[in-house]
């Protein structure tokens, strides 16, 4: 069973925040699986399941991530190798995309929350959201609505974003790897 967790805060006011991309990614793999929603007051999150698949929003608050997917990962036994972490990155600009293994948190407090509960050693799609002017504005910025024009190939961003972790369970890492990676949105066909 692979379990996907996708990181965003709850509550409508943060829904369309550059943080909660995540948990937009999730949504759309929920829906074109048509997983059933499993969840539990005990699991801190939002969680559905599918035939081969887990789908977790945590609804601890981003700072508090590694909580609920703690719980989960022990209530099914899921193995770490088996665990895909979808976060937004402002170390990327808006609309690339990234796969990594492990690695440093680079300050984002979902990740932190994790590597606490569980280690590194999970794989990250690292979805760019694009940096402010800056670094005093960073948590100002992550919890800001995208702009109108980010907003309009977001669509086809979630998608490509779902298709990529759709493959992940198929194929090979580095396969996934070349075929969906993204330098910005200007290099995905919309």
């Amino acid at each position: 069973m692979i379990l996907f967790v996708g990181l965003g805060n709850p509550g409508s006011q943060y829904e369309n925040t550059r943080h909660n991309i995540g948990f937009r990614v999730i949504d759309k793999l929920v829906n074109d699986s048509k997983a059933r929603d499993i969840s539990k007051t005990s699991f801190y999150g939002k969680l559905y399941r599918s035939t081969s698949s887990l789908f977790l929003k945590p609804t601890t608050f981003m700072n508090l991530s590694g909580k609920s997917l703690q719980i989960v990962k022990n209530f099914y036994k899921i193995e770490l190798d088996d665990i895909i972490v979808i976060h937004d990155d402002i170390d990327l600009p808006f609309g690339a995309l990234r796969f990594k293994k492990g690695g440093g948190h680079g300050g984002h407090n979902g990740l932190k929350s994790i590597d606490s509960h569980i280690t590194k050693e999970y794989l990250r799609v690292r979805v760019g959201v694009g940096k402010p002017a800056y670094k005093s504005q960073v948590a100002d910025y992550v919890l800001h609505d995208f702009s109108d024009d980010e907003e309009s190939s977001l669509k086809q961003l979630i998608e490509h974003v779902a298709k990529a972790c759709e493959e992940i369970l198929i194929k090979e890492l580095n396969e996934v790897k070349s075929k969906y990676s993204l330098k910005s949105i200007d290099t995905l066909e919309l």
